[in-house]
């Protein structure tokens, strides 16, 4: 990955940044507050945990004399580095009612007003040292920008007054040919092949020998999904995996995260009315894998995934509608080599317990998605804009 002019850099951290802002914009001081569960993070932290990531990774590391702007925000706001410190139990950030607001937004100033000033004033040699960390920095907050819009989104969820972030009604999802596309399968090349940032998870690129495969055109439908819950589908046991269905019976699991009687739907816009041609989302994997048991089909594997998205005939609906649960466990690639330094820890230590999710949702910040990109959640995680796309054995 080569490094880009000056000017380049600049814009492009001034508008990851902004549009940070931007999107915590939407929303009142006490709503920047609120953790609704264990695995969700207040806004505020979202805002406060990004920042130090860029004062840890690259200011401290790259910037000679550098102070970090309060010492105390390191156990604060880092997330998972051992190797970065102690940090504040996760399940405990809604917590944090100090830092206020303001202290945060403080703290984000100060640390942009350095990243600035080390990016004009840094030599070649130091700022392209620094490069890949920021620009897995910049990486790293559209991932939480995405996480700030869920996480906000499952907080209001549980307010009766089922507040809206976003006015006026939800974007309506243009419906797509359904069918199946055939794909002869292969030895197929899969990962990142660049030019471009990658995550290292995505690498190194190697070759997959894959049986012939038909994938969905699109994406499985409210409408669809809802004559599987007609059908009783949230009641028959033998639809699903058995940790599965442990949970439909101990979390009371009836529909999708969202739905509401009466055909609605809450969503960033508050209640709405539940599109039957728009594709199901917020579901978990064992959702998605019940779903597929009922149907006659299967998830497809990441690796089927990534060889029909790169294809002549690319499936529709691909990115920028919802994550789609894929049947393959979160594992390395062959030789993986997790990014050095502190940022190792950053994928590498969770390749366990987790499933793949391949493409992008409407909340995806713009040119963050590719074809080789590994989103990955624990299987009952479905508070994330994840749906599905089925695939069938041929041949």
């Amino acid at each position: 990955m080569t490094e880009p002019m000056l000017s380049d850099l600049l814009a492009r951290y001034r508008a990851v940044r902004g549009h940070t802002l931007a999107l915590s914009a939407l929303l009142s001081a006490e709503d920047q507050g609120l953790q609704s569960m264990p695995e969700a993070s207040p806004t505020k932290w979202h805002l406060a945990h990004t920042t130090w990531f860029f004062e840890a990774v690259v200011l401290a590391a790259h910037a000679p004399g550098y102070r970090p702007f309060d010492p105390r925000y390191a156990r604060l706001f880092n997330s998972y580095y051992e190797s970065l410190g102690p940090r504040h139990p996760r399940p405990q950030r809604g917590l944090l009612s100090r830092p206020s607001g303001v202290e945060v937004q403080a703290y984000r100033d100060a640390v942009d007003m350095a990243m600035v000033a080390f990016i004009t004033g840094a030599d070649a040699d130091t700022r392209a040292a620094a490069w890949p960390l920021l620009e897995l920095g910049l990486q790293h907050e559209q991932q939480h920008q995405e996480l700030l819009l869920t996480d906000i989104l499952h907080a209001l969820s549980l307010n009766p007054l089922q507040p809206a972030v976003r006015s006026g009604a939800a974007p309506h999802t243009v419906e797509a040919a359904r069918g199946w596309i055939e794909h002869a399968g292969g030895d197929v090349a899969i990962g990142h092949a660049g030019p471009g940032f990658a995550f290292d998870n995505e690498q190194p690129r190697h070759r997959v020998a894959l049986p012939p495969f038909a994938i969905g055109r699109r994406l499985v439908t409210n409408a669809e999904f809802q004559a599987f819950v007609d059908d009783g589908g949230y009641r028959r046991a033998a639809l699903w995996l058995s940790d599965g269905w442990a949970t439909v019976q101990s979390q009371g699991w009836a529909a999708p995260l969202y739905w509401r009687d009466g055909g609605a739907e809450f969503t960033l816009y508050g209640l709405q009315p539940r599109q039957p041609d728009a594709p199901v989302r917020h579901l978990s994997f064992y959702e998605a894998m019940a779903y597929a048991e009922w149907s006659g089909a299967r998830l497809p594997t990441e690796f089927e995934w990534e060889a029909a998205i790169t294809s002549t005939q690319p499936p529709a609906q691909a990115f920028g509608v919802a994550w789609q649960w894929t049947r393959s466990s979160y594992d390395p690639y062959p030789r993986f080599r997790p990014f050095a330094g502190a940022v190792g820890e950053y994928n590498g230590k969770f390749m366990v317990g987790q499933l793949v999710l391949r493409g992008s949702s409407a909340l995806t910040p713009a040119g963050h998605a590719r074809a080789s990109y590994r989103n990955f959640f624990p299987p009952a995680a479905r508070w994330q804009m994840t749906g599905l796309r089925l695939a069938q054995d041929r041949g």
